[in-house]
């Protein structure tokens, strides 16, 4: 008759084996968090071999998070940095206004990193579960489609999160619309506002009324099927004669620079359709 691990036969009890296994595996723990692997004149000089193997796999977590916004080409590819491109192989991870797109300017480069989805229908949901993501990594990168993550793209809130919480966050310099086309545009660039995308319907006009008093060289973003019904908008708050400059297509074969007043440019619009990323900037009211 068998009793447990031993039979009786050979002399043991099921007592004495579960006796054996259990002083068996006190001393396994005891050599494992407890011992020093070579003691020298009673000191350890190296430690127990549990820690030996956090010291070559440490944790992927680290105490000081980093979040890097990246800015990425607008349009050529060579305007790429050289940090840009050390940061996206160093990151642990990417998050990505388009996943499509990133991936398709990693794979350019030949870079292969996991890139996840954050673009502005799913950062309100996606914003605290990307925190936890970004604590638990070293560095982490934001980028959009084009230019730099924050300006009229997703990035704002994620920002601002992570400075709330105490992660590091940095910016990259490197491609924005709207710098190159105003200061090719001719009009004064050393004060400038930059409005953006002016709202589709409500406080439109209100915004527009306000901003026909600028002194300051008004710069807007703009839709190609947009295109025409603002120029109007403008002509009729900032008057027929103010000086605007339309610019599209920034770095790549068709940029297009259009100078003239908010009828002659409307004009030409009208009868020429734009296609698309476009910047409209307006030269500020004079004294």
């Amino acid at each position: 008759m068998e009793h447990g691990i031993w039979s009786m036969e050979q002399g043991f009890d099921s007592y004495t084996g579960v006796k054996i296994i259990s002083v068996t595996f006190r001393r396994f723990i005891k050599s494992m968090f407890f011992a020093p692997s070579v003691r020298h004149s009673g000191r350890s000089i190296f430690p127990p071999p549990i820690l030996q193997f956090y010291y070559l796999y440490p944790n992927k977590k680290h105490p000081m998070a980093k979040l890097c916004i990246v800015p990425t080409p607008i349009g050529n590819l060579e305007d790429i940095t050289l940090r840009a491109l050390r940061m996206f192989k160093e990151c642990d991870v990417i998050y990505a206004e388009d996943t499509r797109v990133t991936k398709k300017l990693l794979n350019h480069f030949e870079i292969q990193k996991f890139v996840l989805p954050f673009h502005a229908h799913n950062e309100h949901k996606a914003l605290y579960s990307a925190i936890e993501k970004i604590k638990g990594n070293e560095l982490t990168v934001l980028v959009s489609d084009a230019g730099t993550p924050g300006i009229s793209d997703p990035g704002f809130l994620l920002a601002r999160e992570c400075v709330r919480e105490g992660i590091t966050v940095e910016c990259l310099p490197g491609p924005t619309a709207f710098v190159p086309a105003l200061v090719a545009s001719g009009f004064p660039c050393d004060k400038f506002v930059f409005e953006g995308f002016l709202p589709h319907k409500k406080g439109r006009q209100t915004r527009l009324t306000i901003l026909s008093q600028e002194e300051r060289t008004v710069v807007l973003y703009e839709s190609p099927h947009r295109l025409v019904k603002c120029l109007g908008q403008i002509e009729e708050f900032f008057g027929a004669d103010r000086p605007v400059c339309v610019v599209r297509e920034i770095s790549k074969m068709f940029e297009e620079y259009k100078r003239g007043t908010a009828t002659e440019v409307k004009a030409y619009y009208e009868a020429h359709p734009p296609k698309g990323e476009i910047v409209i900037l307006i030269e500020g009211k004079n004294e």
